[in-house]
């Protein structure tokens, strides 16, 4: 039995699509962590140019109840609240990427711009133990319908690689396999640590 993949799964505020993601590959059993590659932690306000705007050491709690006073209803009736209450089962607090040193065989990214920025953050890293690993991009649009899509897409890519003999080498005919069948296209690259 292979040893299970560490897998990381990124977005830019690790609260919806990467802690979908997540909360279905941990239940699969994957040893899995999710991240967001912003700068802050951004989630939807009363307007579109008027986002909520947290710090990452912001917890998901304190979100949920600085949003519950602010405005029941609307962070009710648009699935903020209850994606929260998800998300501080799952973990206490969002995370960014940037700040964590620990490896991972397969980081999972929901779209171009945060592979760019994993990818680069990567590169930037001083090469010590020049272990690989594979950064994948699924396109996944930020909202509930196409985060619980994309959330069984990569548990069922992450099925299918933790089943390869050699990830090295079937990869990427995996992956072309899977762009095939899904109709996305995915990037994909290799880092060392």
């Amino acid at each position: 039995m292979p040893s299970p993949l560490r897998v990381a799964v990124v977005c830019s505020s690790n609260q919806n699509r990467s802690m979908e993601a997540h909360s279905i590959l941990s239940k699969r059993g994957f040893s899995v962590r999710s991240f967001g590659t912003g700068t802050h932690v951004k989630l939807p306000g009363p307007a579109p140019d008027k986002p909520n705007v947290y710090d990452f050491r912001t917890t998901y709690g304190q979100m949920y109840n600085d949003l519950l006073k602010k405005d029941k209803e609307l962070y009710t009736q648009n699935g903020i609240l209850h994606m929260l209450d998800r998300n501080k089962r799952i973990k206490p607090r969002p995370e960014r990427f940037q700040n964590c040193k620990d490896p991972f065989d397969l980081i999972l990214t929901c779209e171009e711009r945060v592979y760019d920025q994993v990818v680069e953050d990567l590169n930037s890293r001083e090469q010590e133990t020049c272990q690989p690993v594979h950064v994948i991009n699924v396109d996944i649009q930020d909202n509930d319908e196409e985060a619980t899509l994309g959330a069984f897409l990569i548990c069922e890519l992450c099925q299918c690689i933790q089943q390869t003999e050699d990830m090295e080498n079937e990869l990427d005919e995996l992956l072309q396999e899977f762009e095939e069948k899904s109709g996305r296209a995915f990037l994909h690259t290799v880092c060392f640590y």
